[in-house]
């Protein structure tokens, strides 16, 4: 049914066919399996994914999170109707952080819409390369397209303006490997298979398109095959190497299929048939592996009709954790509802986005306006779960962000089942607008230990609210022996960091101004983009003043930049405010500090969000050793650039050209933040009329040096 939103809920009518398949023997296909099909309502964590069908899993490890880049079969399709393609990440293999849609097909001007078919992203010097399917719009057939992007999550763009092979209609499911020796392939194709050697710019290849000699050693014997299916291979290779030897998974034995694999001591063959890794079935006609190792294991994706309404049109992704045997082999896989083992806790006291789940129950995800994807389409009773949710000693308070343009409701925050112990419960109030985003906390009771957490959502009939993102606080509000509240190192991690606009952080090595990792702030598109954290009000209490100081450093800009440490808040008035903390110029390659010993959090401010910017550009920048802090604390860090005051034009003297300079730039404004810090004789963190004139006494004579503001007063 068409909401007032805009969103059509999922209804369970779904059928499904295989590509190949005529018209007339797919509806008889559908009916028989649709049929066949038992209607679940409830799982354990297989799929991984619930909020809309996924096939074609590419998993891709990178920065210690698994990703996994799915196809996207499009809410009541009666074929292969896929729009765009999907990202999901885990840190711990149970709990998937949903990113959105990170590339459409109506992002390659060449094809067809929803013939997105599957694809597979694999890194490269620091960029990211997503091989795709798609039908080309001027010649039919199939063929195989490129996008790059900076983050692997997006976004992506068609480096090409064209396909870089085919057309031809055995032209689908790429996927690509870059060897140890740097040399990358690109294997395709149904019902034949191909590969083409890419070059090192990833989007262009060398040489011609080579057709695998299929024989049945190589992939098997198929029973009853035609010329071109002689062997059991059908499509979707998966082709990877580990341990010296090369490995070909892929799809077998035409309809319904199944899973197998050959191996080669080489990345163009000859290939080894070594059997089957995962029978038919699963509630799909079709299947997809994939493959990678991750924190020391090993796990294989696949895709299964196993939501509610799935079938061979309406697929699910699915993973299972597996080990080899001591020649390399790969053994039978059989499909579970658990999944694997979960390799890490998930800390409940860093920002969580709402969209981390592990099951849930009626929700759908959106686009947020503030960074990132919200949960949406929330009605009474829906929920989400979290598994193994390590509340350590105790939890007091949460928060959350929400958003509702109608009357809000609460959410109960219960462990172990829908029904289980209630911890708390947070009222979420109408903010005025689905995309209209306040800041909400309750107090916890009965949080401790490691546990399954559910966000149970409650209130009157039609959509509730939405949530961006949750997290807990524990019971230390108290400062440490320093007098820190918080010390964001990013050692361990984001450390409640996330990004701001449409910027994105992760850790780095590259940089560190302490210790061995930095944050890495990219993907800017606005000076306003940066990295956020939430304070809470209960340790940042309004009125109150407290130390602050961040370390930053910039890349790819000019050779200095501006960069403000700021302050958003909701005011008694329900206005959004932005109060600078601090201010300082940020040299290339260089770490600057920027402090405030006291700064006086606003009287009635609400929604505490600490936040770096810059006042121009979009360099990506480096940012380290993190502090809030009680008021008075100083705080040891990189400094600010050396500059001498007044001399302006950096040449080792102060004359009437650094006036001149001084009195441009005051009435048309600074073009070199350096000169504008030289400017500022009397350190008041603006240049004014009362530098000029200390400037001036300076050069007659007057004085012999320069009066800071405070010894002014």
């Amino acid at each position: 049914m068409k909401t007032e939103r805009g969103y059509i809920k999922r209804k369970p009518t779904r059928c499904q066919v295989k590509r190949r398949l005529s018209a007339a023997i797919a509806a008889v296909y559908s009916v028989i399996t649709t049929c066949m099909l038992l209607p679940q309502s409830a799982f354990a964590t297989n799929p991984i994914a619930q909020t809309v069908y996924t096939a074609d899993p590419a998993p891709m490890v990178y920065d210690n999170t698994c990703y996994v880049y799915t196809s996207h079969d499009a809410d009541g399709s009666t074929y292969f109707t896929m729009p765009d393609w999907k990202c999901y990440s885990s840190t711990d293999m149970q709990n998937w952080t949903d990113h959105g849609v990170v590339l459409s097909g109506t992002d390659f001007s060449w094809a067809e819409e929803n013939t997105a078919w599957a694809a597979q992203c694999v890194e490269r010097n620091g960029k990211f390369y997503m091989y795709v399917t798609l039908v080309p719009a001027a010649t039919g057939g199939r063929a195989i397209g490129v996008a790059v992007a900076d983050s692997p999550e997006g976004p992506f763009k068609d480096a090409l303006g064209k396909p870089l092979i085919g057309p031809n209609w055995d032209y689908i499911d790429p996927t690509a490997f870059v060897d140890e020796d740097g040399q990358a392939y690109l294997y395709f194709g149904n019902p034949q298979l191909y590969y083409v050697k890419l070059n090192e710019d990833m989007i262009s290849y060398s040489g011609n398109v080579n057709k695998v000699d299929m024989t049945t050693s190589a992939f098997g014997t198929r029973s009853g095959g035609d010329e071109r299916h002689q062997t059991l291979y059908e499509e979707g290779p998966w082709f990877y190497k580990r341990n010296n030897l090369y490995y070909l998974v892929y799809a077998a034995s035409g309809i319904p299929e199944t899973i197998h694999y050959s191996t080669s001591s080489s990345p163009t063959g000859p290939w080894t048939f070594r059997g089957e890794i995962m029978t038919s079935g699963g509630g799909s006609f079709t299947n997809h592996p994939g493959v990678c190792d991750f924190r020391g294991k090993s796990y294989f994706f696949y895709h299964t009709g196993n939501l509610p309404g799935g079938g061979g049109f309406t697929r699910s992704v699915c993973v299972e954790e597996f080990t080899y045997g001591q020649d390399g082999s790969i053994p039978k896989i059989e499909r579970s509802k658990e999944g694997p083992k979960q390799i890490a806790m998930l800390n409940p006291f860093e920002r969580v986005e709402a969209e981390t789940i592990c099951w849930e129950s009626g929700l759908e995800t959106e686009v947020c306006s503030a960074g990132g994807i919200n949960i949406a389409n929330i009605e009474s009773n829906d929920y989400l779960m979290l598994s193994k949710v390590d509340f350590a000693e105790g939890a007091t308070s949460f928060l959350a962000s929400v958003s509702s343009a109608e009357q809000g409701g609460t959410i109960e925050l219960r462990l172990g089942s829908v029904s289980g112990t209630l911890i708390g419960t947070c009222d979420v109030p109408g903010t005025g607008g689905w995309q209209n985003w306040k800041t909400v906390s309750t107090t916890i009771s009965g949080a401790s230990g490691t546990q399954d957490l559910y966000l149970v959502f409650k209130g009157g009939g039609g959509f509730l609210f939405n949530v961006d993102w949750w997290q807990f606080e524990s019971q230390a509000n108290e400062p440490d022996e320093n007098g820190y509240y918080f010390h964001s190192t990013f050692e361990n991690g984001t450390e409640n960091w996330s990004g701001r606009g449409a910027a994105s952080v992760k850790t780095s090595a590259a940089e560190a101004y302490a210790g061995s990792q930095s944050l890495l702030v990219s993907g800017r598109t606005g000076s306003w983009n940066g990295t956020l954290r939430t304070l809470s009000t209960s340790v940042f209490k309004p009125g109150e003043a407290y130390s602050f100081s961040a370390n930053v450093m910039q890349v790819d800009g000019s050779s200095a930049e501006t960069v403000y440490l700021k302050l958003e808040y909701t005011d008694s008035q329900g206005e959004t405010q932005y109060s600078t903390i601090a201010t300082a110029v940020a040299v290339n390659g260089t770490w600057t500090q920027l402090a405030n010993e006291s700064y006086t959090i606003p009287e009635g401010a609400t929604d505490l969000r600490l936040y770096l910017e810059s006042a121009e550009g979009t360099f990506d920048f480096y940012a380290d050793d993190i502090i809030g802090a009680i008021e008075g604390t100083q705080i040891e860090g990189a400094g600010q650039p050396s500059v001498t005051l007044g001399d302006l034009n950096n040449d080792g003297r102060i004359d009437g050209i650094d006036l001149t300079l001084a009195k441009r730039g005051l009435l048309y404004g600074f073009t070199d933040p350096l000169q504008e810090l030289a400017a500022d004789v009397n350190q008041a963190a603006d240049v004014t009329v009362a530098d000029l004139v200390l400037l001036q006494l300076y050069l007659t004579g007057q004085t012999d040096g320069f009066t800071t503001a405070d010894q002014a007063k």
